[in-house]
């Protein structure tokens, strides 16, 4: 990246260069500590680059499954870390407020006004097609009535965003509002309703949180999106063409004391075990993009097959990849940053409706981010020359 780089997402979808995409994580209030690691980013590339380097200056494309999904479009559009921690706050605070007839089973657990409220009083009136995107953005849905993940993104070479006086029967993508596609992405099953969106003439789709998909961790559908001709993208592949950064916002491994048992009622069961795919589908899109690309700092995966470093896909990676997160465990804590808590502590920690709990996991993502993002990952990530 050059220091006379401009944004526009023109140049950025289409110019030529090295490509970088972000992938943001759901995770709830818990977003936060993916915020600390932008934060430090920012950090880093505004000593390279200059004071007003933002993130849209740096990626080329900025996706996000749920609260991913918030955060990269206050990226893409021009905001920085620091702001966007201080929105995120507020909107965690604000936006989990609890329904008239709380529960979760009957009604949704909270108020999905309060959330889109928050979210417009940011994004106001703004669509998908909007020129307030300063880079490529991508939103991460599902949508239930067909059980399809849907990419919302704003490639105008993507079949159906959409062209001027072309009428297929179907609504525009560019015309999509973003208030309307990130309540679809965050619309957790009984935490948040369902978002409805005219898709087509007399055609609703109903959509719910990304995180109910395979990519609650949308770095392997990121690349997708990228690479397949489908998509209109098209970049091409190569570790010095290519490079994907994602961000978790905490992950915490299941223990032998949260296993089910017998004495567990049915929904505590189903519970524990959407959460079990949530993290199986994350730690197999983990694998795939270790496997595929080069990383200077892969995460092992398991004790029978490492960490993939050594293990080559013919014609070379297909990609250059970074992940950095916080593992939410006890010992992990420990041994990486010297913090000290308990199980307790932590369950608490890892509940993504917990607005009390946002400051703690700002700490624990800042700390994290000094020890995990260094220097040297930034500038060889954004060093053209590679």
């Amino acid at each position: 990246m050059t220091q006379d780089t401009l944004c526009g997402r023109d140049k950025h979808l289409f110019g030529p260069g090295p490509k970088r995409v972000l992938a943001l994580d759901g995770g709830g209030v818990r977003g936060i500590i993916s915020l600390a690691y932008l934060e430090r980013i920012e950090q880093l590339l505004r000593k390279q680059y200059g004071d007003k380097t933002r993130l849209c200056d740096a990626f080329d494309l900025i996706g996000g499954t749920s609260t991913g999904s918030i955060i990269a479009t206050g990226l893409a559009l021009g905001r920085d870390a620091t702001t966007l921690i201080e929105i995120y706050k507020d909107l965690s605070s604000e936006g989990f407020k609890g329904s008239r007839w709380h529960g979760g089973v009957f009604v949704p657990k909270f108020d999905d006004k309060a959330l889109e409220k928050v979210i417009r009083r940011e994004i106001q009136d703004a669509t998908l097609g909007s020129e307030a995107l300063l880079t490529g953005l991508a939103i991460i849905a599902k949508r239930l009535d067909t059980g399809s993940v849907w990419a919302f993104h704003n490639n105008p070479k993507g079949p159906y965003f959409g062209v001027e006086g072309e009428d297929r029967g179907y609504t525009p993508n560019k015309d999509l509002s973003l208030v309307k596609l990130i309540r679809a992405s965050t619309a957790a099953p009984t935490f948040f309703a369902p978002e409805k969106i005219a898709i087509a003439k007399d055609v609703e789709g109903l959509f719910v949180d990304g995180g109910v998909s395979p990519h609650n961790n949308p770095a392997l559908m990121l690349l997708m999106l990228a690479t397949l001709k489908g998509y209109g993208f098209r970049w091409p592949t190569g570790a010095r063409n290519l490079s994907i950064l994602s961000l978790g916002t905490g992950t915490q491994p299941i223990t032998p004391s949260q296993m089910p048992g017998s004495w567990q009622p049915s929904a505590a069961l189903a519970v524990l075990a959407l959460r079990s795919v949530i993290v199986d589908n994350s730690w197999l899109a983990q694998t795939l993009l270790q496997w595929l690309g080069t990383s200077p700092a892969p995460w092992p995966i398991d004790s029978e097959i490492g960490d993939c470093a050594d293990d080559e896909v013919m014609g070379g990676p297909m990609f250059s990849y970074l992940r950095y997160d916080v593992m939410l465990d006890v010992d992990w804590l420990s041994k990486t940053l010297s913090i000290e808590r308990t199980a307790k502590q932590l369950g608490r920690l890892y509940a993504f409706d917990r607005p009390k709990a946002a400051e703690e996991l700002l700490a624990l993502g800042r700390e994290a981010a000094e020890k995990q993002v260094r220097a040297e990952h930034v500038a060889a990530l954004f060093d053209d020359t590679n």
